[in-house]
C-alpha cells in the first residue's frame, strides 16, 4: 500500500493538484497503523490510503484538510494516545480504547510548474535549458513535427504536434490545470492568436484565467489579440487577466535573456513576490 500511496501522490502532483501527506513514522502498543503506513489527499478532497482508519485517521484527515488549506509547503509531527485519558502537552488524546501511542508527520507537497510552450522554437529551448536545471516540468505543442518531437525534446512530458483547433478540441479547464503555465511562443502569430482566443473561450465560464496565460508579443501584436478577442465576444475582465508581456521588465532581447526573464517572472508569480519590492537592505533604510 506505502509504495502506491507515493505513486498515487506522484501522479497527482503531475496533474498540478497539492498534496497532503501522512507517515506514521513510530508506534507502540496496540495501534491500528504501523510505522510505514501512508494516507494522501488532495486540495479537492480526493484521498488514498489509510493511516489505521477509525478515529485516528478522522483525526489525521482533519489536521491534512487544514494543512492543505493553509500551508503552501511544510508540515507537522504529532503523537497521537489511543487511550482517551492520555495526558501530556505532547500527545492528542483520541477517545478510543486500543492503548496504544502512534507519531505520525504530515506535510504539504506542492507540485513544481509544469509549462506548456506553445512553440518549440529559440525562447521555448532557452526556457527549457532553465527548467531542466530548476526541476520544472515542459511539455510542448508546434504544429511542426520538427519542433515537437522526442529526439529534440527528450524530457517533454507532452509533446504534442497537431493543429490548434485538434489540440484544444481536447481540452477543457479542468484538463488544462496539468499544467501551472500557458506561454504563447508560437512562430505564427495567427497560430498563437487562435490558441489565446480558444484558451479564454475554455476559460469563459469561470471567468478566472487558471492556469496562467503568458504571452510573448508586442505592443500592437497585443492590441490584435485584444480586438480580435472582444470580437469573439470575450469579456474584458478575461482577457486583462492574460499577462502580455510575459517576462520581467530587464530589457531582455536574445531567447536566452528572454526565457531568463520569463521564468523569473513565474517565480515571482509563484513565490507571490513583488520584484520591484526591494531587499531587506533597502527595506531598512
Amino acid at each position: 500500500m506505502c509504495p502506491r500511496v507515493l505513486k498515487w501522490s506522484s501522479t497527482k502532483l503531475l496533474e498540478g493538484h497539492k498534496v497532503a501527506l501522512a507517515t506514521v513514522i513510530s508506534a507502540t502498543g496496540s495501534v491500528p497503523g504501523k510505522p510505514g503506513a501512508r494516507i494522501a489527499i488532495t486540495e479537492h478532497g480526493e484521498k488514498f490510503g489509510t493511516v489505521g482508519g477509525a478515529g485516528l485517521e478522522f483525526m489525521v484527515l482533519k489536521k491534512l484538510d487544514h494543512l492543505i488549506k493553509h500551508e503552501n509547503a511544510g508540515g507537522i509531527v504529532e503523537t497521537f494516545a489511543l487511550n482517551k485519558s492520555a495526558k501530556g502537552f505532547e500527545v492528542v488524546a483520541l477517545d478510543s480504547l486500543c492503548g496504544g501511542k502512534v507519531t505520525i508527520s504530515m506535510e504539504v507537497v506542492l507540485p513544481m510548474p509544469h509549462i506548456l510552450l506553445f512553440g518549440g522554437g529559440h525562447v521555448a529551448k532557452a526556457i527549457i535549458s532553465i527548467t531542466e536545471q530548476i526541476g520544472w516540468n515542459y511539455s510542448i505543442h508546434d504544429s511542426r513535427k520538427q519542433f515537437s518531437n522526442k529526439l529534440d525534446f527528450p524530457n517533454g512530458i507532452e509533446l504534442h504536434c497537431n493543429s490548434v483547433k485538434e489540440f484544444l478540441k481536447n481540452e477543457n479547464q479542468q484538463s488544462l490545470q496539468r499544467f501551472s503555465d500557458l506561454l504563447l511562443l508560437g512562430h505564427d502569430w495567427k497560430e498563437d492568436e487562435e490558441r489565446l482566443i480558444g484558451l479564454l473561450k475554455i476559460m469563459s465560464e469561470t471567468k478566472k484565467i487558471n492556469p496562467r496565460i503568458g504571452v510573448i508579443g508586442s505592443k500592437s501584436k497585443w492590441k490584435n489579440f485584444e480586438k480580435k478577442a472582444l470580437e469573439q465576444n470575450i469579456k474584458q475582465e478575461l482577457i486583462d487577466q492574460v499577462i502580455c508581456p510575459i517576462g520581467l521588465n530587464i530589457g531582455a532581447q536574445s531567447p536566452e535573456e528572454i526565457a531568463i526573464a520569463v521564468c523569473g517572472q513565474i517565480i515571482s508569480l509563484i513565490k507571490e513576490k513583488d520584484p520591484n519590492e526591494g531587499n531587506w537592505r533597502t527595506q531598512s533604510n
